[in-house]
């Protein structure tokens, strides 16, 4: 079997730079880094994880706990993460939640018994969350992501929710639109509804318009058309969904019902997923910034374990005016049979 030190002396250099390479990479030179890494690979040799940590008491695993990576905005972020992460010589214990709080308890308590260096989070609600009320028991190093700040005392990667629905809003009122509904996920799963909702209902009460309740659906994915026929009924232009998935599936079952998106009714999303420009009519919506997110958020991680200090980030968003959305139709209803 092979050793470090048969690595070592292929390479020229000492067994403890070897070892650093492994355990630190960071620390060594990347000329000489590679060398170290071509070596090993070409004599079979892989390194003693688990009696590093042992000898070390660092795991070089950071845990990441995601409500799911069914929508792309987390997908995205975790390949973001995952790169980093790497780069620095860790890797990712990973898992999913559904927006379950007993959900994320069960898995904080695997990621604490693998000993992970830190914790990357994103929880349903972090200001009633049983979840980050364990955390500060364990004073482990933690980054919530998507998580609002307020209230918490966990540093947050995040954007602001509020003005980025507020933003969406006036950009449909301007267009013409005075009856606008939102619709979301299960509601009381995500702090981030909350916000959102709140800015859309906010930007109608500044423009003098009346804000619709917020309309729930079963599914953080998916648009029932049951659910969309008492809003065509109300005379509704524009519709904004918490994010794209919801806003992809609320286009397609307009389409089944006979409606032009947008000459008949604009649809706006919220994250900027890709798959939303490869479909027609390309999808409006508030583009997130889901690379630099997770990146950002393995850097604060791992400058939180080595004790330097870090804050909060909120980052910004961007408007993607595409084809879901236009001027509000002239007329007064949609001449359309909803019987």
């Amino acid at each position: 079997m092979s050793s470090i030190v048969q690595v070592s002396k292929i390479v020229g250099v000492s067994r403890a730079t070897v070892a650093r390479a492994f355990a630190s990479p960071e620390q060594v030179k990347p000329e000489t880094r590679e060398k170290i890494y071509q070596a090993a690979k070409t004599l079979g040799f892989r390194p003693n994880y688990a009696a590093r940590q042992l000898r070390t008491q660092s795991s070089k695993m950071l845990g990441v706990m995601l409500p799911t990576l069914n929508n792309p905005i987390f997908s995205g972020q975790l390949e973001a993460m995952e790169k980093m992460a790497r780069e620095n010589g860790y890797s990712l214990l990973v898992a999913t939640t559904e927006y379950d709080p007993q959900a994320e308890l069960e898995i904080l308590e695997n990621m604490l018994r693998q000993r992970v260096d830190g914790l990357i989070l994103t929880v349903a609600n972090a200001q009633q969350s049983d979840c980050l009320n364990k955390i500060k028991e364990e004073a482990i190093p933690t980054v919530l992501t998507h998580n609002p700040i307020q209230n918490t005392d966990f540093i947050s990667i995040n954007i602001d929710n509020y003005a980025a629905m507020y933003d969406a809003t006036q950009r449909l009122i301007e267009y013409g639109h005075c009856h606008i509904a939102m619709l979301t996920g299960p509601f009381f799963q995500s702090d981030r509804s909350a916000l959102r909702y709140q800015g859309y209902a906010d930007a109608m009460t500044a423009a003098g318009l009346i804000a619709m309740p917020v309309v729930e659906m079963h599914s953080h994915t998916q648009v029932h058309i049951d659910t969309l026929l008492p809003l065509l009924k109300q005379n509704v232009t524009a519709l904004l969904c918490s994010n794209d998935l919801l806003a992809l599936s609320s286009i397609g079952n307009l389409q089944r019902l006979g409606y032009l998106v947008p000459e008949q009714i604009s649809v706006v999303g919220f994250d900027g997923i890709s798959l939303g420009k490869t479909l027609y009519p390309a999808l409006s919506s508030v583009a997130q910034p889901r690379e630099l997110l997770g990146w950002l958020s393995v850097k604060t991680l791992l400058q939180m374990i080595s004790g330097q200090p870090v804050t909060s980030q909120t980052l910004c968003t961007q408007f993607n005016l595409e084809e879901s959305m236009s001027n509000a139709p002239q007329h007064t209803s949609i001449d359309k049979d909803l019987s």
